[in-house]
């Protein structure tokens, strides 16, 4: 049997990622507050609530996919922690800054912390293609 070995950068970020999941767990017992009609939100603030936390979920696990990845190429330097950081990175600006963007009463356009998101999109970008080209030139 073969043992996985995660680098000491890929651990300890995957064990701070995998804490996260606390306020994942949390947005989704909002979500259902949400739902049953406690949290008066306007049609714009429900659907960015949901973005939210469908992108913090899906990112997170991306994320520690990624660790596993990163660590399985000769990725360092520079571009090692960037195919390391901008996912988990991304998990945390992107709902982010779905969740900024709608914040206020009776909102019905994203607010100038929409830029978060794009931050956020940006850095998701540069995590993964830096790791899908380096695991596509092995």
């Amino acid at each position: 049997m073969t043992h996985l070995h995660l680098s000491d950068a890929s651990r300890v970020i995957a064990g701070i990622v995998l804490l996260t999941i606390v306020t994942i767990e949390f947005g989704g017992y909002f979500m259902t507050r949400i739902v049953r009609g406690a949290v008066d939100l306007t049609d714009f603030q429900k659907t960015f609530a949901r973005a939210g936390h469908a992108h913090a979920g899906v990112l997170v696990t991306l994320s520690l996919v990624c660790l596993i990845l990163a660590d399985a190429t000769d990725l360092n330097g520079p571009a090692g922690w960037a195919a390391r950081l901008c996912v988990p990175l991304a998990a945390i600006l992107i709902p982010g800054g779905f969740f900024a963007s709608s914040a206020g009463r009776a909102r019905t356009r994203p607010n100038r912390a929409i830029v978060i998101l794009w931050v956020g999109a940006a850095a998701l970008a540069a995590g993964t293609l830096t790791l899908g080209v380096q695991l596509l030139l092995g």
